[in-house]
């Protein structure tokens, strides 16, 4: 109880010197339960949205897929037979056969796409009773003909819609125009996708391209009636086996787990960069415990001298811990549902409708939050604590302070530089690594064994790299700067673990931005080298046939290619299978795509019953010029196909990959199973390059959902790519940096208290108030620098060695981004300069007289 007393007694004593660290910890664990609360809303709002839209039983054609189209654009579908026989299966209510598709992009008529932005789907389909569970009717009426349609009132309020506005859906069928006739509105939360709605015969019609068949069966159960009774009762009247049938939960938990892999990666890597901010965030609180045991020496000495053990010392200063991560983590749990409606809230603003009536704070959420809070806080204040124990009350009565153990930092020092070595060791060793799989491996260890060497030998690089700098940029201050150099020597333990927070998030900026400018420059070194087309043509799905048309018949175009991926079983002479397709070409592919070959000649492979495949696989599986492989169509015929090239897998564009021609894939794929471009190239006339590129841009104008790039605007395309993902991580690294400069805030500020009588000393001498602060942030500039310093250059060496990686899969560039390592440099700087702020205009403002008796 006595611990527990000075414990509390010292805490509050002090809270004004514990706020930042509390501010560390609830940050952190604002953004774990941020997170977590984020994703669990997002789960939440889906569950609700397929339970809501799921008949209680459905049947649907056996390949169908809750996540995926087929090759050929349209829908798997079912006879109008199956809905008459499952009608008459005992305890259905009703049944209905429902169309839908989510291969289709609806256009107003200025052709302005009107689906989501944020990649959810639109879909189409004919409006059922199913319908009314998730949606009603709030204007006008359901499609009675081929002229109308009905579509979402998200959809029509973003978009401005009104009863009477004319859409076109484009389909791979066909392009067919409806007027609006009614509005409907989601009784659930519709996360963003674009809904339409035909009368049924216009549905099969021109999304299915026939009569009498339907996407899926929705059946309603009979009163009393469960579900799995009558999902029985329905394989018994259509037959087992022959279709895919499925209860309202099976049905739901299919098109939730598409959606659920993609929220787990949302979710690890928000949770991987918490964990980040959760690391700079120890140091923060190591650094403050420190500084507070160091300046309580002489308290903690009296208490030793009546009698409290080294035990009880240690447990008061882990009980304040303690208390500081309840507090912190207690804040931080409300703060993190407050960021999770913040998210919801900005992705409402990009087209991501999330409702806050879905929020969802599981009990393990703030469970999660307070223990990581507590048990991380605690972990950083052992080390303080433990050093506290170990001042005997002699030493302390003396004001000697903490103990300087020699022996420790010998020790430390030695751990640090073994660590260091072996990740250095691990990062050449990844670098000449033969497959990138294996390096990717090592080049993990490198990158945690160099970082924790570095965190650990900080002090001893402390004194040498700050010395070089304060000799580069402090000499121009005079005494002030040197002794600012000196505070920043004082104690190089606590500058090595305030510089370290900000080495770990800038370490991580440097190596994403060394990898992504490298996969820039390759890429684009790639394309000048490989790509021998003046226009690439393609977009979130494939080319329907009436676009391609528009394609090849643009005025001043020389040529035009057709490019598809098709779905087909490869067997090899030594009867090695697999499921991983053939890509079929124009013969004029060989001319927008120059690749090497190590046997034979591309445009041999298109001709007639010739493929050609990747040096690899023709390595892996013994295969060689000459040789007849067995390539059996999905949807089509088996076709026996001769190896007329082996094409160079040292590229980063279209690796791997097994071409044929168009015509051999006519051949043996039925027209109706042949599916739509993937991508499609062009090559203007000589001369008309400019002209070319304009008509192909107005022939594209009727569908938007396709761009029309030359070589040039595919570079810049991605570039952009590659930077927003790169400034969607900076944004996330920017808690860890923030974080990190809480702690030099903090240590600045500590500092200044424990030098309180000093300054006081420095003032009565002649030293001004502006000097003073300009000491003060000069200090926090150095220590800024030194821990930019080495972030930046084991950012950089990590980032070269994972570009060695990168080039065992064709990107072979190294490029350094310059610009952006020496704008981050200027930028920690200023960093150092705003955390000085605080401290500065605090010691600019002590009385001297009263700093001077400070005891």
């Amino acid at each position: 109880m006595t611990v527990l007393k000075t414990s509390m007694r010292n805490f509050f004593a002090h809270k004004g010197r514990m706020a930042l660290s509390a501010v560390a910890v609830l940050l952190s664990v604002a953004f774990v339960c941020g997170t977590l609360v984020f994703t669990d809303t997002m789960n939440t709002t889906f569950d609700k949205l397929f339970a809501a839209t799921s008949s209680d039983v459905t049947v649907s054609p056996k390949t169908a897929k809750s996540d995926s189209t087929p090759q050929n654009g349209r829908p798997d579908s079912l006879p109008a037979s199956v809905l008459e026989r499952a009608e008459k299966a005992e305890g259905v209510k009703y049944a209905e056969g429902a169309v839908s598709s989510m291969n289709v992009t609806v256009v107003n008529s200025a052709n302005k796409n009107m689906g989501s932005s944020t990649g959810a789907p639109t879909i189409a389909g004919n409006w059922t009773r199913n319908d009314l569970r998730s949606m009603e009717i709030t204007s006008g009426h359901a499609p009675r003909g081929p002229t109308e349609t009905m579509v979402d009132a998200d959809t029509a309020d973003k978009h401005h819609l009104k009863l009477g506005d004319e859409l076109r859906t484009i389909a791979v069928t066909g392009d067919f125009k409806a007027r609006i006739v009614g509005i409907a509105t989601f009784k659930v939360t519709n996360p963003g996708a674009a809904v339409v709605y035909f009368d049924t015969a216009t549905a099969q019609r021109e999304l299915l391209g026939t009569t009498g068949r339907f996407t899926n069966i929705n059946l309603s159960a009979a009163t009393g009636v469960t579900n799995d009774t009558l999902k029985q009762n329905v394989i018994s009247s259509i037959g087992a086996g022959a279709y895919k049938v499925q209860t309202q939960k099976e049905y739901s938990d299919e098109n939730r787990s598409g959606v659920g892999s993609f929220m787990n990666v949302i979710k690890y890597a928000m949770l991987g960069f918490a964990g980040i901010a959760f690391l700079v965030g120890i140091f923060l609180i190591i650094n403050t415990f420190s500084m507070l045991v160091a300046q309580r020496t002489r308290e903690i000495g009296l208490m030793r001298a009546i009698g409290s053990s080294r035990k009880q010392v240690n447990r008061s200063v882990l009980v304040e811990a303690t208390l500081l991560g309840v507090f912190g983590s207690i804040l931080g749990v409300g703060a993190g549902v407050g960021l999770a409606i913040g998210l919801m809230k900005l992705m409402s603003a990009a087209g991501m409708d999330l409702s806050t009536r879905d929020l969802t704070v599981k009990a393990t959420t703030p469970v999660i939050g307070l223990v990581l809070g507590v048990v991380v806080t605690v972990l950083a204040a052992y080390l303080p604590a433990r050093r506290a124990g170990k001042v005997s009350p002699m030493a302390a009565l003396r004001d000697a302070g903490t103990p300087a153990d020699g022996k420790a930092g010998l020790v430390r020092g030695i751990i640090g530089l073994v660590l260091t070595g072996a990740g250095t060791f691990a990062l050449f060793t990844a670098a000449h690594a033969d497959k990138a799989t294996d390096g990717s491996l090592v080049l993990g260890a490198g990158v945690v064994l160099t970082l924790i060497g570095f965190v650990i030998i900080g002090p001893l690089l402390a004194g040498g790299v700050v010395r070089v700098i304060s000799a580069v940029l402090l000499r121009f201050f005079g005494p002030v700067g040197r002794m600012a150099e000196r505070n920043a020597l004082r104690n190089p333990r606590r500058t090595g673990a305030t510089g370290a927070a900000l080495m770990i998030g800038l370490a991580l900026v440097a190596c994403l931005s060394v990898v992504g400018s490298s996969m820039v420059a390759s890429a684009t070194d790639e394309l000048d080298k490989s790509v021998g087309t003046d226009f690439i043509i393609q977009g979130n799905q494939r080319i329907v046939p009436q676009a391609a048309k528009a394609i090849e018949t643009t005025p001043g175009l020389e040529h035009v290619t057709h490019y598809r991926d098709i779905e087909a079983k490869l067997t090899t002479p030594d009867g090695f299978s697999d499921s991983d397709g053939v890509t079929a070409a124009d013969p004029t592919y060989a001319q927008d795509l120059h690749r090497k070959t190590t046997a034979g000649e591309l445009t041999a492979a298109y001709g007639r019953d010739s493929m050609s495949v990747g040096s690899e696989f023709a390595t892996k599986h013994h295969v060689k010029l000459g040789d007849t492989l067995t390539v059996a169509f999905k949807g089509g015929s088996t076709a026996k196909l001769k190896v007329a090239a082996i094409t160079d897998d040292d590229v980063v564009i279209d690796q791997g990959a097994r071409y044929l021609s168009t015509q051999t894939m006519r051949k043996y794929l039925p027209a109706n199973r042949i599916p739509p471009d993937q991508i499609m190239f062009a090559s203007a006339k000589s001369g008309q390059e400019k002209q070319a590129y304009a008509a192909l841009k107005k022939s594209m104008e009727q569908y938007p959902q396709y761009q029309v790039r030359d070589q040039s605007d595919y570079k810049q395309e991605l570039k952009d790519q590659i930077g927003q993902l790169l400034n969607m991580v900076y944004g996330l690294l920017a808690l860890a940096i923030v974080v990190a400069v809480l702690g030099v805030i903090n240590t600045l500020a500590l500092s200044v208290v424990e030098r309180t009588r000093e300054i006081g000393l420095m003032r009565a001498i002649g030293m001004s108030r502006r000097q003073l602060r300009r000491m003060i942030r000069l200090e926090s500039v150095v220590i800024a620098l030194f821990g930019a310093l080495l972030g930046l250059g084991l950012g950089m060496g990590w980032g070269a060695t994972a570009q060695k990686l990168l080039a065992l899969e064709g990107l072979k560039v190294l490029e350094i981004p310059w610009p952006t390592i020496i704008g981050v440099f200027i930028g920690s700087a200023f960093v150092g300069l705003f955390a000085a702020l605080i401290p500065a205009f605090r010691a600019g403002r002590m009385n001297v007289l009263n700093a001077i008796a400070t005891d």
